[in-house]
């Protein structure tokens, strides 16, 4: 006889175990499957784990210009295996966490394959043969991985994808890093701080292709300058692979260049888990890779949900969160307010940091927007001279009409923890009148984004 719930959660990621807890606060009786991991890829094999590897570089980086802040440091050095045992320390303490989070909402976790043998009704497969679930509400939050295009497939030996390259047998020494969206730039990020020759092809016309124009501009110049080498609208046709050696065949400008590295990340983009769950017989929309649902992540079939990356872009653990968090008020009978996908913040850990939120100045005047924008460069802080870190600009963009802010780009020292009042400004529909008339703490980095606003309506101050 199938154990019944109010509520099944069908991936442990960020998504799924919000959504979980959500649903156990709200009184509901929950139950969650996960095939691998609590925590997901964000906690195990994602943002938790590359974030604790990025910090490492960046301790490596520092103590490299020790000489700047009146220091002595001989014999700098790093240990690899050292890096990556203690990033995967971070992340096994916080998936550790998550299950202690399930006890304590008593959720109950059966770790397994699930599948949809029928509507509101889920078979999990463990180790102690199966299990059958019945629920009245059902939330897919199986997550995605990393794209494989034909011929460029991982090996784990000279072509890596970042588990791979969360957890290297060796250290690279000349690089190659398909891709340069957040996580491939993190990556080349991380490796050439450490020493690799490190080569980036970008198939589009810019790096960080879904940033401000701008931004991705200093981005790319700020990158050269620490020795990476940047190859855009450019594409990799062909590896040849060899003992301890792979010759990437690079297209740029209608010409093939031959060119050898001892290890390629690929970093093209990202396919929703979407196969062996049956998703096709009941009759759930598929659109490359991704189901497909409405603003409340609905699926069109009653009683099912899809959060998160199987649900698309963006593909962030905030957004997922957030949904979970909505869809489990929407089955409680709640008011449920929908995520904006302009609304949510893009963070990205490289060196020099990149965040932002709302349109590109692009995006806004491709909506027919008057705008006014606002620019302060980090050199103009006293704080970020103070830090050694005078590299960055923080970029705002208005309605010139309203005043609405309607989006914010930023580059520089700690940019992924600054964005965050952008967004609450934004969320709250500030106009530029409110965040001039705000008082921002001095010495702070964050007094450049006050002075962003107010040279949109030419009145910046320390420029």
């Amino acid at each position: 006889m199938a154990t019944s719930y109010d509520l099944i959660v069908i991936g442990a990621g960020p998504g799924g175990y919000v959504a979980a807890i959500r649903g156990a606060q709200l009184g509901m009786k929950v139950a969650i499957v996960e095939r691998e991991h609590l925590g997901g890829i964000c906690l195990n094999w994602g943002c938790i784990p590359t974030k604790a590897m990025l910090r490492s570089s960046e301790v490596f980086h520092l103590m490299h210009r020790a000489k700047e802040f009146g220091l002595k440091a001989d014999g700098i050095g790093y240990d690899l295996d050292a890096v990556v045992k203690r990033s995967r320390k971070v992340a096994g303490q916080l998936s550790g966490g998550i299950g202690h989070l399930m006890k304590k909402n008593k959720v109950t976790v059966y770790m397994g394959a699930a599948t949809l043998p029928a509507k509101g009704k889920v078979s999990v497969k463990t180790d102690k043969g199966s299990q059958e679930l019945t629920a009245k509400n059902i939330v897919l939050a199986t997550g995605a991985r990393a794209r494989e295009l034909p011929g460029l497939e991982a090996d784990g030996d000279l072509v890596w994808t970042y588990k791979h390259a969360l957890t290297p047998k060796r250290m690279p020494k000349k690089l190659l890093v398909i891709g340069s969206g957040a996580i491939g730039i993190e990556f080349a990020s991380f490796y050439n701080t450490l020493g690799a020759d490190t080569t980036v092809v970008e198939v589009m016309d810019r790096v960080l292709p879904v940033e401000d124009a701008e931004i991705s501009a200093f981005a790319k110049k700020s990158f050269e300058k620490q020795g990476m080498k940047i190859m855009q609208k450019a594409m990799v046709k062909q590896l040849d692979r060899s003992k301890g050696k792979v010759t990437a065949h690079i297209e740029k400008d209608g010409k093939i260049e031959k060119i050898d590295f001892d290890t390629v990340i690929s970093a093209v983009g990202i396919v929703g888990n979407v196969e062996g769950l049956g998703l096709e017989e009941l009759g759930v929309k598929l659109d490359r890779t991704h189901v497909v649902t409405d603003e409340f992540c609905r699926t069109g079939i009653d009683g099912l949900y899809a959060i998160g990356d199987i649900a698309g872009a963006p593909w962030l653990a905030h957004k997922a969160s957030h949904e979970g968090v909505m869809v489990a008020d929407l089955i409680a009978g709640k008011h449920a307010h929908p995520v904006k996908p302009e609304t949510i913040a893009g963070c990205t850990y490289c060196h020099p940091q990149v965040a932002s939120v709302g349109y590109t100045e692009a995006k806004a005047k491709e909506l027919g927007y008057d705008i006014k924008v606002g620019r302060f460069p980090f050199i103009g802080n006293g704080k970020a001279i103070a830090l050694g870190e005078p590299e960055g600009l923080v970029k705002t963009i208005f309605d010139a009409k309203t005043g609405e802010l309607l989006g914010a780009h930023m580059i520089g020292a700690e940019v992924t923890e600054l964005i965050q009042g952008y967004v609450v400004g934004r969320q709250l529909e500030t106009t530029e009148e409110d965040l001039m008339n705000t008082v921002f703490p001095h010495p702070t980095l964050s007094e450049m984004m006050h002075e962003s606003v107010l040279d949109a309506y030419d009145r910046v101050i320390h420029m």
